[in-house]
């Protein structure tokens, strides 16, 4: 039964091996020159300012957790366009269903201004 699994531990061990030797000629071959400039923390161009552990305003997760809800959509009419001729009238009303929660859902949040950044 073991021997099933051989060609996906061989796949495995290949992969890791492929990727230490890329990691190997990468530093033999790659100049190191490391100078003040190089080594300095890059913040959009200018000095950091603040403590890295600064606290973020809560709208700034509020809005990312609403684009992925609002994405997870389009994720899921891809699909459905392609059954749509197998899953009939029932499959396609189901979705209405469902876009118009969403759409219910993304006019509540535009009415309460989650969507609006200051």
């Amino acid at each position: 039964m073991l021997e099933q699994y051989f060609p996906v531990l061989l796949f495995i061990l290949v992969g890791i091996a492929v990727g230490f030797a890329l990691l190997t000629v990468g530093r033999l071959v790659s100049p190191s020159r490391p100078d003040p400039q190089k080594l300095a923390p890059y913040e959009c161009g200018f000095e950091a300012f603040e403590d890295a552990r600064m606290k973020f305003d809560v709208r700034y997760y509020l809005i990312a957790i609403l684009f992925i809800l609002f994405d997870l959509e389009i994720a899921f009419l891809f699909p459905w366009a392609v059954v749509l001729p197998d899953i009939g009238i029932f499959g396609f009303w189901s979705m209405m269903i469902f876009l118009g929660i969403l759409i219910i859902g993304f006019i509540y949040e535009w009415k309460k201004g989650a969507l609006e950044w200051e």
